[in-house]
C-alpha cells in the first residue's frame, strides 16, 4: 500500500469494526513481527550468500534495515488501531511514511538480490556446461 491521509485511514480502521480491530492490533503485534524478520533473514542470506565479492557482505545489511522499518510500520499501525477514533494527523503521516519506506525498502532489498541470485545460478551452469564438455 502506497501512502495514505488522514481521511483514508480513519475510514479504513472505522471499517474494520471494533472486532476487525482488535484482531488487526493482535496480528500486528504476533504475525506482523513473523514476517518481517523471516523476509529479512531470508533476503540477508540470499545477499550474504551470492554477494559478488567477499567485501560486499555489508549489503545483507540492507534487508535487516528493512526489516526494521517494516516493524516501525507495525508499531505505527498498532497505535493507530488501540488509539482509534482519536488519532492525529501527524499519526497517520507517521505511519503512511513508514509504508512508503517500508514499499521502498523492500523493493530495493529485491532488486539486489534477485539479480546476484542468477548471476550466481548462471555461472553455477556455465561452469558445469564447461565441465561437461572438457
Amino acid at each position: 500500500m502506497g501512502g495514505y491521509t488522514h481521511s483514508e485511514a480513519l475510514a479504513a480502521l472505522d471499517g474494520y469494526g471494533e472486532a476487525g480491530r482488535r484482531a488487526y492490533a493482535w496480528a500486528s503485534l504476533t504475525l506482523d513481527t513473523l514476517l518481517p524478520a523471516a523476509s529479512a533473514s531470508f533476503l540477508a542470506g540470499l545477499i550474504y550468500r551470492f554477494r559478488p565479492t567477499e567485501r560486499m557482505w555489508r549489503l545483507a545489511w540492507l534487508p535487516v534495515a528493512a526489516g526494521v522499518i517494516d516493524l516501525g510500520e507495525n508499531v505505527q499501525i498498532f497505535l493507530m488501531l488501540i488509539r482509534y477514533p482519536d488519532i492525529s494527523a501527524g499519526q497517520v503521516a507517521s505511519a503512511s511514511l513508514f509504508t512508503m519506506l517500508k514499499g521502498y525498502a523492500i523493493l530495493i532489498c529485491l532488486t539486489l538480490a534477485i539479480p546476484l541470485v542468477v548471476v550466481a545460478v548462471g555461472r553455477r551452469i556455465g561452469a558445469r556446461t564447461r565441465d561437461r564438455t572438457s
